[in-house]
């Protein structure tokens, strides 16, 4: 189900039917809007239909997109993205029915020149990446698992920035489609209501010569719609999901929208105005917790959360009073 180029038969039937999902449009009018042959129309609706969009044909009448349809797609988050802050349109952003990852995916789309904005989105992941080499459930049609390629204009020093911005970024689109307030784990999960429902990841491709980030690849995955008896029984007590997201295009273009709205100002911004955000949103600070530095290790340090940096850095206090600050990547952090 590869999202093919926007200017290919299959999708320009895609956004129209999208345009008028729930309407039926006739074989004529599609074939002189696009300006090609009703055979060829036929042909690009029994393809779509192939790929799993739920397209009704009535004879004499036309086709509608079901409203229900949800399949991901470029065409799909057309309609709900905001050009001011997601200038880059359809032609950036490619859907796939199952890949490994799309870190994965939007790495090898890096490697090969993709440009600043690209968007990666997958039905389905067989190797879904979680942070610190663990794996992300995802099962198909259940989440919404997307990747940004960010060709960074700002001084790399920012780059430990970029987790903290995309959760803020996901917490206001979720806001915004399902009406949810959403709290922070530091430094990259997103809960509602005590579980975990969204993951984080961030990884940065060097230049090996220059020893500059030549382009940072962001992985967010959600579980829609997933019930707890279908999650894996290791997560069953603390993985949730998002109810009732009635649109996941719609979910993801507004990501898209926040998150590029946020970058947009990245580079000369002297203060990351979305950290207050953040911190407002952290579900540990002031709390116990438990610092786990040797990952995989039981050994834990009890301490206070008691602050956040601007550079995303964990202020703790640990029983014997001494203080540390800790950044992203060395350490694991469950509440007491």
């Amino acid at each position: 189900m590869q999202n093919e180029s926007t200017g290919t038969t299959k999708s320009k039937v895609l956004k129209i039917l999208e345009e008028c999902r729930g309407q039926t449009v006739s074989g004529e009018k599609l074939a002189g809007d696009i300006g090609i042959s009703r055979a060829a129309i036929w042909k690009a609706i029994v393809s779509l239909k192939k790929d799993g969009y739920p397209i009704i044909a009535s004879t004499n009448k036309g086709y509608m997109l079901a409203e229900n349809s949800d399949l991901l797609s470029a065409q799909g988050m057309l309609p709900f993205l905001d050009a001011t802050r997601y200038p880059y349109g359809a032609s950036n952003i490619f859907a796939y029915k199952t890949l490994e990852s799309t870190n994965t995916t939007a790495k090898q789309r890096a490697f090969e020149g993709a440009p600043n904005g690209t968007i990666i989105l997958a039905e389905h992941q067989t190797r879904g990446k979680g942070r610190l080499g663990r794996s992300f459930f995802s099962p198909e049609s259940q989440g919404l698992y997307m990747s940004f390629i960010i060709r960074p204009d700002f001084d790399t020093r920012k780059a430990l920035l970029i987790t903290a911005a995309t959760s803020v970024a996901v917490c206001r689109a979720i806001k915004t489609v399902c009406d949810l307030e959403m709290q922070i784990k530091w430094v990259n999960d997103i809960f509602y209501d005590g579980r975990k429902v969204c993951g984080i990841l961030t990884e940065a491709i060097t230049n090996f010569e220059s020893g500059q980030i030549d382009s940072i690849i962001i992985g967010i995955g959600i579980n829609c719609n997933v019930k707890n008896e279908d999650l894996p029984e290791e997560i069953r007590d603390t993985a949730g999901s998002l109810y009732g997201v009635s649109s996941r295009n719609q979910l993801a273009a507004e990501i898209a929208n926040e998150l590029m709205g946020i970058l947009e100002h990245f580079a000369d911004a002297p203060y990351p105005e979305y950290m207050d955000e953040y911190r407002r949103r952290s579900m540990i600070l002031r709390k116990d917790i438990r610092v786990y530095k040797n990952i995989g290790s039981d050994d834990f340090v009890e301490a206070k959360a008691v602050d956040i940096s601007n550079d995303g850095g964990l202020s703790v206090i640990y029983r014997d009073g001494t203080k540390e600050t800790l950044t992203t990547g060395e350490i694991s952090i469950r509440l007491q």
